[in-house]
């Protein structure tokens, strides 16, 4: 089967002021404030789609643009990209999130999917009214993806009385075309993993060592055997591309060093407020740091786990992801100049030799 290939469609610019402070930025938490700008979104959405991308996500946040909105721009702007666009349970009645679903997938002729996620960072939820700890939002989820999925299917007008939801007499009228892949989760807890295998099409795997990996997705689908399903898998990559390995390499660390220049200045405290660093701190991974260093921190983060080289070498390193059994790569990397769309193409072009393109 072939490899599926993810790009990304953001509301607006990266923060920066030149293209080159954008690419550093880009390894940078992502400030809570972001705009809508419509030119943005739909001239990113058609060079994902002329680079020969297949699919593009819209993340989301609680002070970020509606991603639903976004995504319909997106797919209003092009004729062939998929756009998954991610949906946070709790943010809206799942009866209401089907009759969403539904309707973008049939404007756009099938090219639509929820990647559905339950919050990582129990301040960022708490902004949007959502109280729940971490652990009864993933048991809502459960009950949320089984009736979001009973309105997407129902021909019936159905009840239902559950601990989250209560409806009568729900029923959509309209479907989603047939045969696409609706919902995907990702979550590396063994309730994640079960939420995906119950009700999913796609898991998105954590970023792991090749071994690891190969050991997850082996269980991931085993669960999901268990349930008479089967899952496709979803890689998240962040990208530094140059025409050598050697200048990937110095081009990481000219970025680094932008990135950390720019986020100790003026704007520093954007960066500190980011939901990311919420999530660390929730974690434990930044307890006794000041805000400085924990941008600084993130930031080292995001280098030490990206795919750093030409496109010949990270086409190898993505081919050996593609053998443990991973079905979609995300190409995250920064696409300002005309250089980095050549290189995004030039990757493309080498992970496309020899397959055949793959329909949702």
């Amino acid at each position: 089967m072939e490899l599926e290939l993810r790009g990304g469609v953001r509301a607006a610019p990266v923060t920066g002021r030149t293209p080159r402070e954008r690419q550093a930025l880009r390894f940078a938490p992502d400030p809570r404030d972001r705009t809508a700008d419509p030119g943005h979104v739909a001239t990113t959405a058609r060079e994902n789609e002329e680079d020969g991308l297949d699919s593009a996500l819209v993340v989301q946040s609680s002070s970020w643009p509606d991603p639903w909105l976004v995504g319909s721009w997106a797919l209003a702007a092009t004729s062939r990209l998929r756009i998954a666009v991610a949906h946070r349970v709790g943010t809206t009645a799942p009866t209401v999130a089907a009759r969403q679903l539904a309707t973008l997938d049939r404007l756009s002729g099938g090219r639509v999917a929820a990647h559905v996620i339950v919050g990582s960072s129990d301040l960022d939820v708490a902004r949007d009214g959502d109280t729940l700890g971490k652990a009864d939002r993933y048991r809502r989820a459960d009950e949320y993806l089984g009736l979001l999925r009973r309105s997407l299917t129902d021909d019936q007008e159905f009840d239902h009385k559950g601990e989250f939801y209560q409806v009568t007499g729900a029923l959509a009228g309209l479907r989603p075309e047939p045969g696409g892949e609706l919902i995907s989760f990702g979550g590396s807890s063994p309730a994640g993993v079960e939420l995906a295998a119950r009700h999913a099409e796609v898991y998105a795997l954590p970023p792991l060592p090749l071994p690891d990996t190969r050991r997850r997705i082996g269980e991931v689908r085993a669960t999901a055997a268990g349930f008479g399903r089967s899952l496709r898998i979803w890689r998240h990559l962040t990208l530094v591309l140059a025409d050598t390995d050697e200048a990937a390499r110095r081009r990481v660390q000219d970025l680094r060093r932008d990135a950390l220049r720019l986020t100790s200045g003026p704007d520093g405290p954007r960066f500190a407020e980011a939901v990311a660093l919420d999530r660390d701190r929730e974690r434990g991974r930044v307890p006794d740091q000041q805000a400085a260093e924990q941008v600084a921190a993130y930031i080292r983060r995001s280098f030490a786990t990206a795919y750093v080289g030409s496109p010949a070498t990270v086409a190898d390193r993505i081919g050996s992801l593609h053998s443990a059994g991973v079905d979609i790569v995300q190409l995250d990397l920064a696409v300002e100049t005309d250089q980095d769309r050549e290189l995004r193409r030039e990757l493309v072009s080498r992970l496309r030799t020899g397959s055949h393109r793959h329909g949702w």
